[in-house]
């Protein structure tokens, strides 16, 4: 008589998947291009340093290099779902990987949560203003949510050639504006200002430099995908590199053209009129292009919001995956789909999160993008910050009692201390100007950033009482698995 044997759940995600273009196009997607053009930018010209914002976009891709130094470096040695997790793991001990792996969590859940708000409120905007349907603002988030549920319990591939054509369009419609405005020659002719060093002091540089920081949150993400990439060792630096200068080439000259455009002197003013300064790309269009580009903008801001929902949905729940797979959070979340190679279990849980905290901010009847998006995707960009700090460190600790003649000492040493420096003050920063980030009150401002702690102490918490019961398992956290 035969037994028939249960088949050993699958652990694995899908080896291969992922070539470098796919990697890069889930980056600069989280990144939100069309987003941070018309959304994040214009306020963090208007209450930063107005004209100097690109010169603020450069010191900010500066920064951002030298933490990829290290970054890439340590992504060549761990090679882990985790990313940020496993990074502090191996670095800095269990203890502080449980805590980098629970405000990951928290960060990369906020993030894809809030954006539910301003998907839902631009869809809605946009429904009733060209097809004259008045449906509210949930309805299209919950229908986006459905939609992204799918994608991120099948195949990732799936996902990957749906973002591709998403962002290619992001690209072309502000590059074609870009073009414009400088054919044109601007306002008052084409300049170099906004890189003087007067202008880049003007106004609030610390705010606006926030801003700055906070539009490139989601290039981080190359090394959560490195279990399914082709040759992670070269390809996860290589999407590193090539997504922080592609979407800090953008940025910068696409916002110089913004300020060209408008007018060095002039731009401030004109933001601080307009009752919703996320319109200025929109009026830009309309005056030096064409009404059918300033809609194909509309329509593509709402699909960038949706591809940022994709990213972040995988980016949360490959997070889930290996915190399960290695005993931080249950078990079942770090298994995969035995046909689909994707961590579904830790994609539900992504989903089920969310219908829960939209659900919560539907029944109190509250503004989608004032609360649900502003209060979530701040606090997510703070942890995400605070990550890439213990990321910085992990990467010197880890080299220093792991001599490497594969790394030399300014990649895994130098640029790492001066990237945390410069991160450590940016968090303190963010956490200092939290309010007129948020736009909510101090109390309730505060309270957010206080998420912070109490999900690292819980998750320090965590990975001790793994410790207790399997030393072994709470050694080989944040391991490579390949």
């Amino acid at each position: 008589m035969s037994v028939a044997m249960e088949p050993t759940p699958s652990t694995e995600l899908r080896k291969g998947a992922l070539g470098l273009g796919f990697i890069v196009f889930f980056v600069i997607s989280a990144a939100g291009p069309l987003v941070a053009i018309a959304g994040g930018l214009p306020i963090g010209i208007m209450l930063g340093n107005g004209a100097g914002t690109p010169a603020l976009l450069v010191a900010t891709v500066a920064i951002l290099l030298l933490f990829a130094a290290g970054y890439t470096a340590m992504a060549r040695h761990v090679t882990n779902a985790g990313g940020f997790y496993a990074f502090t793991a191996r670095g800095l001990g269990g203890t502080a990987g449980g805590a980098a792996a629970l405000i990951a969590l928290l960060g990369y859940n906020t993030m894809q949560i809030g954006l539910y708000g301003m998907f839902g409120a631009v869809s809605a905007g946009f429904m009733a203003t060209h097809f004259g349907i008045d449906a509210p603002w949930w309805s299209y988030s919950l229908l986006a949510l459905a939609s992204i549920a799918v994608f991120g319990y099948r195949q990732i591939d799936l996902s990957a050639k749906v973002l591709s054509l998403l962002v290619l369009g992001e690209y072309v419609v502000v590059l074609l504006l870009d073009i414009a405005i400088l054919r044109a020659g601007g306002k008052h002719g084409i300049n170099l200002t906004s890189f003087t060093p007067r202008a880049f002091l003007s106004g609030t540089p610390a705010l606006g430099f926030l801003f700055c920081f906070a539009t490139f949150i989601g290039f981080e993400a190359t090394t959560i995908y490195s279990e399914e990439a082709k040759n992670p060792q070269r390809t996860v630096p290589l999407a590193t590199y090539i997504s922080v200068l592609l979407i800090g080439a953008f940025y910068c000259f696409s916002v110089w053209c913004m300020i060209v455009g408008a007018g060095a002197d002039e731009i401030v003013k004109t933001l601080t009129s307009l009752a919703d300064p996320t319109t200025f790309l929109y009026s830009l269009s309309d005056h030096y292009a064409s009404p059918a580009l300033t809609t194909a903008m509309s329509v593509l801001f709402i699909t960038s919001v949706y591809a940022g929902l994709l990213a972040f949905h995988n980016s949360a729940s490959r997070y889930f995956y290996a915190s399960g797979r290695e005993g931080l959070l249950p078990q079942s979340l770090g298994r995969t789909h035995p046909r689909h190679g994707s961590p579904h279990f830790g994609s539900l849980a992504q989903s089920a999160i969310a219908v829960v905290v939209v659900g919560l901010f539907i029944a109190v009847h509250a503004d989608p993008v004032l609360t649900l998006f502003s209060w979530l995707t701040n606090l997510a960009t703070l942890c995400i910050i605070a990550l890439m700090t213990l990321s910085s460190a992990a990467v010197f600790v880890y080299f220093r009692g792991r001599p490497s003649r594969d790394e030399g000492v300014l990649r895994v040493a130098v640029f790492p201390v001066l990237s945390g420096i410069a991160l450590a003050v940016v968090l303190i920063l963010a956490v200092a100007n939290f309010p007129l980030l948020t736009g909510a009150g101090a109390t309730l401002s505060y309270s957010l950033t206080g998420l912070l702690p109490v999900f690292g102490i819980a998750g320090a918490i965590v990975a001790r009482r793994l410790r207790q019961r399997d030393r072994a398992s709470y050694e080989r956290l944040g391991s490579s698995r390949l």
